[in-house]
Order: structure tokens, then sequence, then C-alpha cells
């Protein structure tokens, strides 16, 4: 091993410095760099022992970062591509339905502002939020309603 390279603890530090990342995300960063077969899994089990992988922390750094300006649906692809719990995500998901259309207003308010004057106009704003992983019925109820209820 050269000195002038990181071990593979170095890297997953250097990883987890820079944000919370998953087991997942970082096995599949780091498996290039492993030389030794089961190196990788001895480093990122010392790393979750210590404290500096969780869980957790991960999905409620996503959903803190990404919930104010996407729906539940993208924030679940989001999560589920970082290889957490299904039930964890299941239940970050439900906990952020219960605030779609608040949030689906809000992000319709700051790209629009005022209702559609038109058909055309109003399917330009359902396309967008539904792109935001907005659901049909909070996409219906801010872009039918404005500002209102």
């Amino acid at each position: 091993m050269a000195f002038d390279q990181p071990s593979l603890k170095g890297r997953a530090l250097r990883l987890l410095g820079q944000r919370e990342h998953s087991r997942a995300e970082l096995e599949r960063k780091l498996r290039q760099h492993e030389a030794v077969p089961g190196e990788l899994a001895r480093a990122l089990d010392d790393l979750q022992a210590k404290g500096f992988i969780n869980e957790q922390r991960v999905l409620e750094s996503v959903v803190h970062r990404r919930a104010p300006r996407l729906g539940a649906m993208r924030v679940r692809q989001e999560l589920q591509a970082k290889g957490l719990a299904p039930e964890a995500i299941a239940q970050a998901v439900a906990d952020l339905q219960a605030s779609e259309v608040e949030r689906a207003r809000e992000v319709w308010r700051k790209k629009f502002g005022e209702p559609a004057a038109d058909a055309q106009g109003r399917a330009k704003q359902m396309r967008f939020l539904a792109t935001r992983g907005f659901g049909a019925e909070a996409i219906h109820r801010v872009v039918k309603g404005g500002e209102e209820d």
C-alpha cells in the first residue's frame, strides 16, 4: 500500500465530513479502493460501532434538506437510493404526506405566485409540481385553488 493513498477508513471519514452517508452509499463509493477482500466491511463496521455511520441521521438529513422543495415521492426515491431500511423510509414518507399540500403550495408560490390564466398554464404548473414529486391530490388542490385551501 502506497503512503500517499488514504486508507479506506480515511476515505470514508472524508466523505462523512462532507455530509451524512449511509453504509450502502459508502460501500458503493469505496468498493473500488478495497485492496483486500473484507477490508472495507471491517472499516465500515468500525465506523458504525463508533457512531460515525448512523442511518437515522442520514434519513433525518435528507428529509430536512429536501422536504421543503420536494414531494414525498421524490424524497422516498432519494432515501431508497441511499439503501436505508424500508420501514424507516415508510415512516418518514407518511410523516411528509401530512404536510404535502402546504409544502406544494409554498413551492408553487415561489415559482408562479398566481393562478394560471388558462388550461395550458395550469398544465404547466401541474407538470412542474409533479416533477418535484408531489402527489396528484396535492397538485390539484394547489393549482386549482391557488392560495386558498
